[in-house]
């Protein structure tokens, strides 16, 4: 017997030396090799969705923009970030999820000895223009940003680089991506989730992006903003079929996030704002109906609207709700769009940057675009615009462009709050009330993160003292309204 155990011992002991043990430590649900294909698809997708999320915990833009606001638990609609960690969050999901995904395709690509120059140089392209998006947001949220040493595994201690420097950057990006760009070769194909790889509608899109970073520019530089806009202007969106949309899917995970947080979930966090609703009830404004749901029976268009006051307990059965269609799993989210285009064009003639058309028909095309887009008619938009209170001529008490503007402009970013929130800071209208009890006033950038305070003090510090104080009322260098 004990011959017995001693040769099975050593049976085992040979059977043991000869198997590799470390493939137990492999995740076959981690892939160690990825295409950079694959890479960019979710960075786009993981892009899209912090953008679009309604998770409180992530983005609370509609909430900043009174678009929403909540029923029961109201720390974010008074602006308290800090419970709930929300520009950690945020930061995190773009630099970790966005950025890096995107900066690890680009090293793939570069390295990739099989597919054509042209076609090659418009993938890094078009990669890099989605960075320069992406890097927008960021500069535009917290200011100051680790920058030129970020995304280096290496550098756990990352500098941060002056907003301004960043932004002048991404611009010096733009011209080069825009420069290396060829309609007749191929591009990402299906792998891209927003214009299936088509180079055309992507050229579109840097020039509209750059329009829109030469506008954040109007106040704090107009000399600079008049040049970058009036070469990017004769090639920007030309209507809404030019839309960067992100077509979500009915099958979980690729659904809207907002169906997820609101219908998936069974929530019942949100209601309008009566901000928002009083002020398109008083216009008698076609939109009204896309955006929320009736008071009473959300199936009777013709009801009426209302909304909670921003600050205060609200109870979900009484208001109107987020709309129908936008809490739809496969309901699209736009990443920049032709309305949107329109008013920047709108400002910039006002503000005699040299763009072709004048300020009201941009305007005018502005609202019209949004109203179809919603599912409006074309005369919904002719009779909405005739009115005193819309028409460019004579709409806004004080007469400037900024407010005539920034209000519709406000109107028609709903369901974009983040970008509802740069325009806001930078136009100054509408000239929104701080929530009740709020704890501060209306937020117009967010602080840095703990982990910045806690892995990166020192530059974190550098940081906060630059940009004016680690506080959710300094203002970005581009916000002197």
């Amino acid at each position: 017997m004990k011959k017995l155990l001693i040769c099975m011992s050593l049976l085992l002991a040979v059977v043991s030396c000869e198997e590799d043990l470390t493939s137990l430590n492999e995740d076959p649900k981690r892939p160690e090799v990825v295409s950079y294909e694959t890479l960019f698809s979710n960075a786009q997708l993981s892009l899209t969705d912090i953008i679009t999320s309604s998770n409180v915990k992530d983005n609370i833009f509609r909430l900043i923009v009174q678009y929403w606001t909540e029923t029961t638990y109201l720390d974010e609609t008074r602006y308290n970030l800090a419970s709930r960690n929300i520009p950690q969050n945020f930061w995190h999901v773009i630099y970790r999820d966005v950025l890096s995904d995107f900066s690890r395709s680009k090293s793939l690509l570069e390295e990739n000895t099989i597919i054509g120059e042209a076609e090659k140089n418009n993938q890094l392209a078009i990669i890099d223009i989605m960075e320069v998006y992406t890097w927008s947001v960021l500069v535009q949220t917290f200011g100051d940003i680790p920058y030129q040493q970020a995304l280096d595994i290496d550098n756990i201690r990352p500098e941060y680089t002056d907003q301004e420097e960043i932004f002048n950057d991404l611009l010096t990006r733009l011209d080069q991506s825009l420069g290396t760009m060829d309609v007749s070769a191929g591009s990402f194909g299906s792998a891209d989730l927003v214009y299936g790889g088509d180079v055309a509608s992507w050229i579109k899109f840097a020039n509209s992006l750059k329009l829109r970073l030469g506008m954040t520019l109007a106040d704090v530089n107009p000399t600079q903003a008049a040049s970058v806009v009036a070469a990017a202007a004769p090639n920007v969106f030309t209507s809404n079929a030019d839309n960067a949309m992100f077509e979500y899917s009915t099958i979980p995970p690729n659904t809207n996030p907002i169906w997820v947080d609101l219908v998936q979930s069974g929530r019942q966090d949100f209601i309008a704002a009566t901000t928002i609703v009083d002020v398109m009830d008083s216009l008698s404004d076609p939109r009204v109906k896309y955006f929320f749901t009736p008071d009473g029976d959300p199936a009777d268009e013709d009801g009426m609207y209302s909304g909670g006051i921003v600050g205060v307990g609200n109870s979900f059965s009484v208001y109107s709700k987020p709309g129908a269609n936008i809490t739809q799993a496969d309901f699209p989210s736009i990443l920049l769009s032709y309305d949107e285009v329109s008013f920047l064009l709108s400002e910039a003639a006002a503000r005699g940057f040299g763009v072709a058309g004048t300020a009201e028909e941009h305007y005018n095309n502005a609202i019209t675009a949004s109203v179809l887009y919603w599912g409006g008619t074309e005369a919904e938009a002719q009779t909405y615009l005739a009115q005193p209170e819309v028409a460019y001529t004579t709409a806004g008490s004080e007469g400037s462009f900024k407010e005539k503007i920034g209000h519709q402009k406000w109107i028609a970013l709903y369901n974009r709050g983040f970008e509802s929130w740069t325009e806001w800071r930078r136009l100054g209208y509408p000239q929104l009330e701080p929530a009740i009890r709020a704890v501060s006033a209306i937020p117009v950038r967010y602080t840095y993160p703990i982990s910045e305070q806690n892995l990166n003090k020192p530059n974190f510090e550098a940081a906060a003292a630059a940009v004016g104080g680690d506080e959710v009322t300094t203002k970005l260098f581009w916000d002197v309204e």
